[in-house]
């Protein structure tokens, strides 16, 4: 009960605060969506960049983590993808797009603070080596799966420069910026100032409540309508079977180490992130069943999450 308590609760309760600001206090969509551009394109870019620059990539960069997490996210993407075709009767495309919030844990606002809520700080090399792939890697699966989805199995005429435009999305983005110039300064060890190191820890105390606080306003915005078998089977996808696969292959398999079994269990137990939805809306595809998805894997969370703690050495 204590981890509910003090390390599941104050997460949930900032976004709850900030689901309140937007529902009853008059903080409205451009005012969310301008806490959410500052988290995800200054703050939390900061804050991987100050991660990554300081993981130690020998003893944290091991391959049995990044199977463990990512074995078990690809086989709740296939588990979602075939009851949505098989079970559910959905077209490949919406199958695509609902198998895709089966993947895509919300590994950074949620894994983060609560890994580091119930770990300390010093816990999070996992989380970072995990999500320094996680949203290049799952981003570029998604877009191919679509495209091959929308063809029919059958690679576009012009399949290279659809590949090549990818590629140039993704690394524009500002979280694999983050990321990447971490990399280049962890292994490079460049040194860095310490007026520069100073104002971008500012930066990064604010990332985590800025984006929880956003998350709770963004989270208004999904309300669950119908559908509810299938959002119900990518809540279980998300929250109890991706979980449950990293656990056995970390504990039984890799024999991960303590502090890597944790992070990686814990970012695959999260709900399903915003982007789950943001992927659905850029193709028009199963945007009901992902929105109704974030919103009702985040609330069932709190629970989950307090189970996968327990369990956890």
């Amino acid at each position: 009960m204590n981890a509910l308590l003090d390390v599941i609760l104050p997460v949930f309760l900032v976004i709850g605060a900030g689901y309140a600001a937007a529902r009853w206090m008059g903080f409205g969509p451009t005012a969310v969506d301008g806490v959410m551009k500052f988290a995800q394109t200054y703050a939390v870019p900061c804050m991987l960049f100050r991660g990554v620059s300081q993981v130690d990539l020998g003893a944290d960069a091991e391959i049995g983590l990044f199977l463990s997490f990512y074995i078990g996210a690809f086989t709740a993407f296939a588990l979602g993808y075939l009851s949505a075709r098989h079970i559910f009767g959905r077209g490949p495309e919406d199958a695509v797009a609902i198998g895709f919030a089966c993947l895509f844990s919300n590994s950074l606002l949620l894994g983060v603070p609560i890994t580091e809520r119930a770990y300390g700080a010093e816990a999070l090399a996992g989380n970072f080596t995990i999500i320094a792939l996680h949203s290049p890697l799952f981003y570029t699966f998604g877009i191919v799966a679509m495209e091959l989805a929308k063809s029919r199995g059958r690679p576009p005429g012009h399949f290279g420069s659809l590949l090549a435009s990818i590629g140039k999305g993704i690394v524009r983005q500002p979280l694999v910026i983050g990321v990447m110039s971490g990399l280049a300064v962890n292994l490079t060890g460049l040194p860095l100032p310490g007026f520069l190191t100073g104002g971008l820890d500012m930066l990064v105390r604010a990332a985590v409540p800025a984006a929880l606080f956003g998350l709770g306003g963004i989270l208004l915005r999904y309300r669950p309508e119908g559908d509810m078998k299938t959002i119900a089977m990518v809540v279980a996808m998300s929250i109890l079977v991706h979980p449950a696969i990293v656990y056995g292959l970390g504990h039984f398999v890799f024999d991960l180490s303590t502090p890597q079994l944790r992070s990686a269990v814990v970012t695959a137990a999260m709900a399903p992130g915003v982007n789950a939805y943001l992927f659905a809306d850029m193709y028009g595809r199963a945007r009901r069943v992902n929105a109704s998805a974030v919103l009702i894997a985040t609330a069932a969370s709190i629970v989950t999450i307090w189970v996968w703690l327990q369990i956890l050495p």
